[in-house]
């Protein structure tokens, strides 16, 4: 183990388990540890590293601001968080539809967000998909379903009744006259890349206008162009009340942000909700460079590109049962429960991938990753399923 493993081991809270590496420096979709193994980042900070790491658009808009203003409070304002949010508000949401934004500093914070606003309406039931993930505060906990993870700290806040993911008839059946919102991720990460039926995104803004609830996308993972499209709701042509957003908004800088969209956008008075950070001058200005640098580089096209041969070149081993996801969040089902031992296999070979499963594996690799690292990975890939034992390999029967 190296020194600074150790020092972590005694000075950090147990909250995540022994870290895996002690990451030093990072290049593009590379990093380095403290032992000076590079590795190939095939997760980006778990879909936070939109464009790898010290990207020169995020250097040069994190040093000009942090040299210029770098925290105001939320008593002010500064042209950063303006910008942005008129960016966003531009990006996405329909041009003849009200919206506002509020800032904070993660997903679950944005959830957090997101979740109060939905009291202003005077009800609390919220309808939340099975195998959600919203984050680890008391109220986006209390939206994930995961019993693991919501147990040890229950009672948890609010009404929620859970449904499964995609099936109309049960999201029908749980709304009702007295339900808040309905709060899905169009692709869920945490679970294993699972994507939304067609038509149930739709189907769930006609059940919501229906009871006057509100319909709430969290596109924390799958927003910010990873998909291909700004959000992954977007290519439905559904309409939600809300979104949120947060990890690869900022390309690595700490930032959330919550859209409320028509009625939701006016809902918040002063004093409902705050935040000491959220929207500062640093995070807004690094997003803004995030937003720009995606769209100069056709980002959106090459995350469909780079998703599309990474999800072909994976199904061609006959070990990998299926393989899901849009643009460059890629999930698959290995024939065994040996996601772990693969995820092990991976980073022994110098490749970073995350086990969300015992048999799920996801991928979500910066959108600036080349085309040498993806045939690099595909090319490792049976090999890394050999080390993990998975039969049907190279020297099985």
């Amino acid at each position: 183990m190296s020194e600074l493993l150790e020092r972590y081991g005694a000075s950090l809270m147990n909250a995540f388990g022994p870290p895996k590496l002690a990451l030093v420096r990072g290049e593009g979709a590379h990093v380095w540890d403290d032992q000076g193994r590079e590795y190939v980042d095939f997760l980006g900070g778990i879909a936070v590293n939109t464009l790898g790491h010290a990207h020169p658009a995020l250097v040069e808009a994190l040093s000009t601001q942090v040299r210029t203003l770098g925290h105001v409070s939320n008593f002010f304002t500064s042209p950063q968080q303006v910008a942005l949010a008129e960016r966003l508000v531009a990006l996405m949401t329909p041009a003849d539809v009200e919206a506002r934004v509020f800032f904070s500093n993660s997903g679950a914070e944005a959830n957090e967000a997101a979740l109060k606003l939905t009291r202003l309406t005077g009800r609390s039931h919220v309808v939340a998909m099975q195998d959600a993930f919203h984050g680890r505060t008391m109220g986006s906990l209390a939206l994930t379903s995961k019993a693991a993870y919501r147990e040890p700290f229950e009672p948890l806040p609010g009404h929620v009744t859970w449904v499964p993911f995609g099936d109309v008839e049960a999201l029908a059946a749980a709304v009702t006259d007295e339900t808040a919102a309905v709060v899905i991720e169009p692709l869920q990460g945490e679970a294993g890349v699972n994507e939304a039926p067609a038509a149930y995104l739709a189907a769930a803004r006609e059940v919501t206008e229906r009871h006057g609830a509100l319909l709430w996308f969290d596109e924390v993972q799958s927003g910010m162009g990873r998909t291909g499209t700004w959000l992954a709701s977007q290519a439905s042509g559904v309409v939600p009340d809300l979104v949120t957003l947060a990890k690869g908004l900022g390309g690595g800088m700490p930032i959330g942000a919550t859209l409320g969209l028509g009625r939701a956008a006016t809902l918040f008075e002063p004093g409902n909700h705050g935040t000491t950070f959220g929207g500062n001058p640093l995070s807004c200005a690094t997003a803004l460079a995030v937003l720009d640098t995606i769209e100069r580089d056709g980002l959106l096209a090459r995350a469909v590109e780079v998703g599309e041969r990474l999800r072909s070149g994976l199904a061609e081993d006959p070990r990998v049962t299926d393989v899901r996801g849009l643009g460059v969040l890629v999930g698959l089902t290995l024939a065994e429960e040996k996601a772990s031992a693969v995820v092990a296999a991976a980073q022994e070979a110098g490749w970073i991938i995350n086990a969300t499963g015992p048999d799920r594996v996801r991928l979500a690799p910066p959108l600036v990753v080349t085309d040498d690292d993806v045939a690099g990975f595909l090319a490792a890939w049976p090999g890394l399923l050999d080390a993990a034992g998975l039969a049907g390999g190279v020297g099985s029967p």
